[in-house]
């Protein structure tokens, strides 16, 4: 398998931290333009801002949480050449995942829902942990 595929999930997780960004701004400009939220308390105060932009603001700091582990172990999968289909699916699965969550966490906000999501993630990215650990013991045994 071409390990370089392990970037796709990778880039597309990037993405949807991208994205985030400019729901982000849509919706300050929005609340800005119908003069819902006060510029000055806003500006040192994230709960200053209506439900609808702390909801993306709060997804935004998610991105940088257990996405940033699945960032290490794709780099690492693929530094190691311990890139399989396998670890290709979890990354897939993962990246997915986010985008699932991110989709209830900005809209809903169904609590239940983003922890089950969140969970699914979680353990895809301990999954992807498990296989690059049986990869290194292998090398190390087999060296």
């Amino acid at each position: 398998m071409n390990a370089e595929y392990i970037v796709w999930p990778l880039l597309a997780q990037v993405f949807l931290t991208l994205v985030m960004f400019g729901v982000l701004g849509v919706r300050k400009a929005r609340n800005i333009k119908a003069r819902l939220v006060d510029r000055r308390k806003a500006a040192l105060d994230t709960k200053a801002w209506p439900e609808d932009v702390v909801k993306v603001s709060n997804n935004i700091a998610n991105q940088f949480e257990v996405p940033v582990l699945f960032y290490v172990l794709c780099l690492v999968a693929w530094s190691l050449d311990a890139v399989s289909g396998v670890m290709l699916i979890l990354a897939s699965a993962f990246a997915l995942s986010r985008y699932v969550h991110a989709w209830v966490h900005v809209g809903s906000n169904y609590v239940p829902m983003r922890l089950r999501l969140f969970l699914v993630g979680f353990l895809m990215v301990l999954l992807m942990l498990v296989l690059l650990v049986w990869h290194l013991a292998t090398e190390l045994i087999g060296a």
